[in-house]
């Protein structure tokens, strides 16, 4: 098929790989422009721009299209069959939705309607879902609403982090879109009930509350690494915990956030949650030994 391909992060390549090696003709990538990171604030291309690039195919990076009809004229110029979308960044109007001969179709990282919206990977984890999935949906103008053409289900195991599941999903993603164009399979209304939402991510959402059971705590550093990250405060210092195990739910009388030995067990609102691995300000991730090495933590000190 002729497509057009929508897409911005690491999230998107395996798809845009997928479809290029079943011998589809993607005719122009459209993807989020080049945006200043690192210390430097130096322009960065986006994955997808990179690896369009490297493919050979014309790359288009407008900064906004929701009115620019001048795009909408070159969108529709194209006579694409699909535009296949995936974590592009900027909302489509009616006008680019239906100037491809069968329309645009979205892969979206859930089982819909269960987290429509911006994180989906990250709030599965941190509501404690067993399972997250791909949808491959007809898009429309609302948020995530349109009709499902096919879904595939993984589990989320005890360990999964938002970068192994995402890792996982983006690979489901680009095999079942090749399938969805293959198969053009009916397209099924999204059931009413069951919808939630995923929020958008800051870095505030990070922040934890050791009121929390020792499961939601881990959950929430699960489901937030790599970002925006679970912190809390050790003598007036953020670290980021990258990685935790919760104990078992044995009663202590310590307050909430205080640690239980001298090694990085900490009370919670239920449990304990032993820290595995943390980040000071300007360091690297290291291990709990590592970090005990140069900074004693003794049993009684509290976390914020």
């Amino acid at each position: 098929m002729r497509l057009i391909f929508m897409g911005t992060p690491d999230f998107s390549v395996p798809a845009l790989h997928a479809l290029l090696n079943a011998g589809h003709e993607v005719v122009a990538v459209y993807t989020q422009p080049p945006r200043p990171a690192g210390r430097g604030k130096a322009l960065r291309r986006s994955p997808v721009h990179e690896a369009a690039e490297a493919a050979g195919i014309e790359v288009r990076t407008p900064a906004r299209v929701r009115r620019d009809t001048a795009e909408h004229e070159a969108f529709a110029a194209l006579n694409a069959d699909a535009a296949v979308v995936a974590a592009y960044g900027l909302i489509l109007p009616k006008a680019m939705l239906d100037a491809p001969r069968l329309g645009c179709l979205n892969i979206h990282a859930s089982l819909l309607p269960r987290w429509r919206g911006a994180s989906p990977i990250q709030s599965a984890i941190v509501a404690g879902d067993t399972r997250s999935g791909v949808s491959i949906m007809q898009m429309d103008e609302g948020l995530d609403t349109g009709a499902v053409l096919l879904e595939e289900a993984t589990p989320i195991s005890a360990t999964d982090t938002a970068s192994t599941l995402h890792d996982r999903l983006s690979e489901i993603g680009g095999r079942l879109v090749v399938r969805a164009l293959a198969e053009q399979p009916t397209p099924v209304p999204q059931p009413e009930d069951g919808v939630t939402y995923a929020e958008r991510l800051t870095r505030d959402h990070g922040r934890i509350d050791w009121t929390c059971s020792a499961t939601e705590i881990d959950r929430q550093i699960r489901g937030l690494t790599p970002w925006p990250g679970a912190f809390t405060t050790l003598d007036d210092v953020v670290v980021k915990i990258g990685a935790a195990t919760p104990l078992p739910a044995e009663s202590h009388s310590a307050a909430s956030g205080i640690t239980l030995d001298d090694s990085l067990t900490i009370a919670c609102g239920t449990g304990a949650l032993r820290i595995d691995r943390l980040q000071k300000p300007g360091r690297s991730m290291m291990s709990a030994s590592d970090f005990l090495r140069g900074q004693p933590v003794p049993k009684g000190t509290r976390l914020v």
